[in-house]
């Protein structure tokens, strides 16, 4: 717990006063049920972390919170850290990891987009409702990334290969270098962005699916629990800056926060 207490603490150094973190104990939980939980650590310190979580669909995850610390952005860590997430999951018969990114946040775009090689079909606004801490005052419109763990493309940037040859085009607009900065220099500016943006996203992507009932899960058996149980240590031992099952250390440009 001590280390998921840390990750809780990272939550509230990342996303600032009055954004409610996951709290530890929900983290353990889910972790037991299949999730994951993984950080990275300098010496003892937690500097980053991924939390994601088993959806209906088993072949499927949703990768809830990424944040690495001030200090260490600019490493590559949130990268390192989602190549990580990508291996469990593989591992583990995962093969699609679902998560959202505000669509106004260009570093966040880079890294899912780019770098990850994710793709995003589906626009949610207003998702998380009025939000705090650093998205006080913002819309939390969103768009829902879908990363295909299996596809070429996912498969030749996560080994570092060229990316392979897709038939694209670039969107119609442009993004701020950074939102936050913008919104403190400039706040009428920074809100009237999202609007405009908005309308352009849609026209593009279009409104999103209605959601699916959810289907009845069957209750693990207590063998499953215990083996998942078993699986809960945070870190590999003898790790500095290691990743591991559940907290575990990871490193281009690294935003401080990503998924959500």
């Amino acid at each position: 717990m001590r280390e998921l207490r840390q990750a809780e603490a990272l939550q509230r150094a990342v996303w600032g006063d009055g954004d409610l973190p996951d709290p530890a104990d929900l983290m353990m939980v889910i972790q037991a049920e299949g999730g994951l939980v993984a950080g990275a650590f300098a010496e003892s310190q937690l500097v980053g972390y991924v939390f994601a979580f088993p959806t209906r669909d088993p072949h499927i995850h949703h990768s809830h919170r990424l944040a690495v610390i001030d200090d260490v952005r600019g490493t590559g860590l949130g990268l390192r850290l989602k190549r990580y997430q990508r291996t469990w999951c593989l591992a583990r018969g995962i093969d699609r990891i679902r998560w959202t990114f505000d669509p106004l946040q260009a570093l966040n775009a880079t890294l899912n987009i780019h770098r990850l090689g994710a793709t995003a079909s589906t626009y949610l606004e207003d998702y998380y409702g009025d939000m705090g801490g650093i998205n006080a005052g913002l819309p939390s419109d969103r768009l829902l990334v879908e990363w295909d763990l299996r596809s070429p493309v996912v498969a030749a940037l996560a080994t570092n290969m060229p990316r392979p040859a897709q038939d694209t085009k670039p969107l119609p607009f442009a993004l701020p270098e950074d939102l936050s900065d913008l919104f403190e220099q400039d706040p009428p500016r920074a809100r009237d962005l999202n609007p405009s943006i908005s309308r352009d996203l849609q026209v593009v992507i279009g409104p999103a699916p209605r959601p699916r009932p959810a289907a009845r899960s069957a209750t693990p058996s207590a063998a499953r629990l215990r083996r998942r149980l078993r699986d809960r240590r945070l870190r590999p031992p003898g790790a500095d800056l290691s990743l591991g099952p559940s907290i575990s250390p990871v490193p281009d440009s690294s935003p401080t926060s990503c998924d959500r």
